[in-house]
């Protein structure tokens, strides 16, 4: 028997997935490359199945773990991989569950099992995406109930893995210890993906998609200013990439309103509400400590 494997991609619209990843991201190109490794060993993996090979071996690991700043796509990129295991039949739904350790752990002893398994029963036949998951392990902490909630994870994860795919994500020094601490929980993780932060430029055409999105643009100066901003913000505490921008967007778009309000008598036009000029961009407290 022949196939063509061309035309059962095709058949899955797994490119239209790929697509949209591509228009909503910016840069991240080795995640993207990666996605496309695990979308093109999926597709192998099905139509071996379809014709009997390999039926004694073990299903491929579906678990995954995204590494990498805040604001990096990290929760973008797990909702196009819902859709890439939904649409090769990996998983019934499609759906993606995210949750944090305040979603699993409980409080008190017996609060912790309902809450876990309560998520759980949510997410069967999607992707459970837990964020920030090296704060469910608190070994310092004896009383700490984040332990249970693992274990409760680890049943399910080897148990129900045609049912459920898992994907934790965090920082990758901190993500790393916790893989450390629970290798039970490592052996059941089969991809990793790292996620760079952004270039400075990739950051700028970011904003100024955020803002098209929105029907604003940026004079030149003020694009100038918004990369000079970027540069600037990277080196400060707390950056979050794409995050970061967002909350810049939305500083400048307060301020440009703030603009069109004090502006008196003056006629506004089309032009004028629309555009972001450099002083929107300029009165950012950053810039105070920065030479132009």
């Amino acid at each position: 028997m022949k196939l063509n494997l061309q035309e059962e991609y095709n058949k899955t619209d797994i490119q239209g997935v790929i697509d949209q990843l591509e228009q909503e991201l910016v840069g991240l190109a080795p995640v993207k490359a990666r996605i496309k490794e695990i979308a093109a060993l999926l597709l192998v993996q099905r139509l071996r199945k379809n014709l009997g090979l390999g039926v004694n071996s073990s299903s491929v690991g579906l678990h995954m773990s995204f590494t990498g700043s805040p604001g990096t796509g990290k929760t973008a990129v797990a909702t196009r991989m819902a859709d890439i295991l939904f649409k090769l039949g990996y998983i019934r739904q499609g759906h993606l569950i995210t949750v944090t350790r305040d979603d699993l752990v409980g409080q008190y002893i017996g609060h912790t099992a309902p809450k876990t398994k309560e998520v759980l029963k949510r997410a069967m036949g999607g992707v459970l995406f837990i964020d920030e998951a090296y704060y469910l392990y608190k070994p310092d902490n004896e009383r700490d109930y984040g332990s249970e909630a693992i274990e409760i994870l680890l049943q399910v994860m080897e148990n129900q893995r045609e049912d459920l795919v898992v994907i934790f994500a965090g920082y990758k020094d901190r993500m790393d210890s916790f893989y450390e601490s629970n290798p039970g929980l490592s052996s059941r993780v089969a991809n990793h993906i790292d996620f760079p932060d952004y270039e400075a430029t990739e950051l700028l055409q970011i904003g100024r998609m955020m803002l098209e999105e929105q029907q604003y643009r940026m004079t030149p100066e003020a694009e100038d200013l918004l990369l000079k901003y970027i540069e600037k913000r990277r080196e400060q505490p707390l950056f979050a990439n794409a995050r970061t921008i967002t909350n810049a967007i939305d500083a400048a778009r307060m301020r440009h309103a703030n603009r069109m309000f004090n502006s008196g008598d003056q006629i506004l036009t089309k032009s004028d509400l629309v555009t972001i000029q450099a002083d929107d961009i300029l009165q950012s407290s950053l810039f105070a400590e920065v030479e132009l």
